[in-house]
C-alpha cells in the first residue's frame, strides 16, 4: 500500500513539490550565505518525493539560530500553508492518508535544521 500511496502522492502533486524545493534549494545555493538553507530545501524536496511510509524527527536544539531564521523567512507561512492543506484534506476519509503526509511537511517546514528522515 505505501507504494500505491507514494505513486498516487507523485502523480498529484509530489513531484512538482519536489522539483519547486530543488529549484529554490539551486537558487539559494548561489550564495555562501544561502548554502546551508539550499542543502535544507533539498532535504525536504527529497522527503516531498516520497513520503509515505517515512518518519521525521525534528530536533528543534541542533541549530536553533539558522532554524529561527528560516522560521522567519518563510518557514513559518510553508508550515501553516501544509498544515491547513493537511486539515483540508483530511476531511475526507480518502484524503486522510495525504493529510498525514501535509502534517509531516509542516512539522519539517517549522525546523528543518537537525531533523532526521528515517524509512
Amino acid at each position: 500500500m505505501r507504494i500505491f500511496g507514494n505513486i498516487l502522492w507523485l502523480i498529484f502533486g509530489g513531484l512538482e513539490m519536489a522539483i519547486g524545493y530543488f529549484v529554490l534549494g539551486a537558487i539559494a545555493c548561489v550564495t555562501i550565505i544561502g548554502i546551508p538553507f539550499g542543502l535544507e530545501c533539498f532535504k525536504i524536496g527529497k522527503f516531498a518525493i516520497w513520503p509515505i511510509g517515512t518518519k521525521v524527527e525534528t530536533y528543534f536544539s541542533y541549530r536553533p539560530v539558522a532554524n529561527v531564521i528560516w522560521l522567519i523567512f518563510g518557514g513559518f507561512a510553508l508550515a501553516l500553508g501544509y498544515f491547513v492543506g493537511g486539515l483540508v484534506l483530511c476531511i475526507t476519509i480518502i484524503g486522510i492518508p495525504f493529510g498525514k503526509q501535509y502534517f509531516k511537511l509542516a512539522r519539517l517546514a517549522l525546523g528543518p535544521f537537525g531533523s532526521v528522515i528515517t524509512r
